[in-house]
């Protein structure tokens, strides 16, 4: 299997697994809410935060984006403060009292803009962590590309999007692809377009697990990792969990997992449609402190007696 270097970190088995909090659409739009799980991450020892990326209409078309959607007035009055929402949006939101609200209202309304990106940029070199973004168009990767982000990260919902792939690949970037919701075929054909240099493929669910069930447990087929490890022999693979415990990135990590990327929110509670999925602040911190303790625990396979042993059997056993 080939290391990869993201950033100055070293990604590949033997190395510490690279951690990522995914943030997605978790802040809200709330600049103050980015910068605060920012620093969560930075403290719990994350290497990078990741977010969302997309070019509105491109992505959704005009029926998608009119449909009636029920939309929180806080979030709509702090993106017409921010000035993220299309002019025609404002007038019919303030004609309408806020009752005409519609889906594009909110895919808008989560956004940030070149400005904020620009913010957010700064404020990770300062915290010392990297940053990049899910782009799901090509607009977004040139976007992305305007702050030299150290990795480009695909959605699963982008794995076929050969065109999409393509253009990722021309920014001359490390490129992070998930793998959920896919096929083997499918997988083989995005490695095939994408080609196998600083790559890394994430095993993970397209579903988003809310509890543990032996149903949802099983859905999260950790021994993909092996398969997947065992198919692409010279590209690294890690786990994205979409579920919000910890047990089965213990076990990816077990398993060879060299990656890792974990949602992550402020409170589970809060309005949004990840924030069930992701882990809150002390959960998330624990779980990097494990990930990276993990090597010293799985040791290196020889069997031996350790002094801390030889005392205890030395006052157990007779002879």
């Amino acid at each position: 299997m080939t290391d990869i270097r993201i950033g100055q970190k070293t990604v590949g088995p033997g190395h510490p697994a690279f951690i990522i909090a995914e943030l997605g659409i978790n802040p809200n739009g709330d600049m103050a809410l980015a910068k605060k799980l920012i620093d969560v991450a930075a403290k719990a020892g994350a290497d990078a935060v990741k977010f969302q990326k997309r070019t509105i209409p491109v992505v959704f078309s005009k029926e998608e984006l009119d449909k009636p959607r029920d939309v929180p007035r806080w979030l709509l009055e702090k993106a017409i403060e921010r000035k993220v929402l299309p002019k025609e949006s404002v007038e019919r939101l303030r004609s309408t009292d806020f009752k005409d609200t519609r889906n594009g209202d909110q895919k808008y309304a989560l956004e940030f803009s070149e400005l904020e990106h620009a913010e957010l940029d700064a404020y990770c070199r300062r915290k010392g962590i990297l940053w990049s973004a899910s782009p799901w168009d090509e607009d977004s990767v040139d976007f992305l590309a305007k702050f030299d982000v150290p990795f480009y990260k695909v959605a699963s919902a982008s794995l076929t999007d050969d065109g999409l792939l393509r253009h990722i690949r021309s920014k001359g970037k490390p490129v992070v692809l998930s793998t959920g919701g896919s096929t083997m075929e499918q997988i083989r054909h995005a490695v095939l377009v994408l080609g196998r240099k600083d790559l890394v493929l994430l095993h993970c669910t397209a579903a988003y697990p809310k509890a543990e069930s032996a149903r949802v447990l099983e859905v999260i087929n950790l021994r993909c990792i092996p398969t997947l490890a065992e198919e692409f022999s010279d590209v690294p693979v890690g786990f994205s969990g979409n579920d919000s415990s910890r047990l089965p990135t213990y076990a990816a990590a077990v398993l060879g997992a060299v990656m890792i990327e974990k949602h992550l929110t402020d409170n589970r509670g809060m309005w949004g449609s990840d924030q069930a999925s992701s882990m809150e602040p002390a959960e998330f911190a624990e779980l990097c402190e494990w990930v990276r303790n993990l090597p010293l625990a799985l040791g290196d396979g020889v069997k031996r007696v350790y002094p801390e042993e030889a005392e205890v059997m030395k006052k157990l056993r007779r002879k």
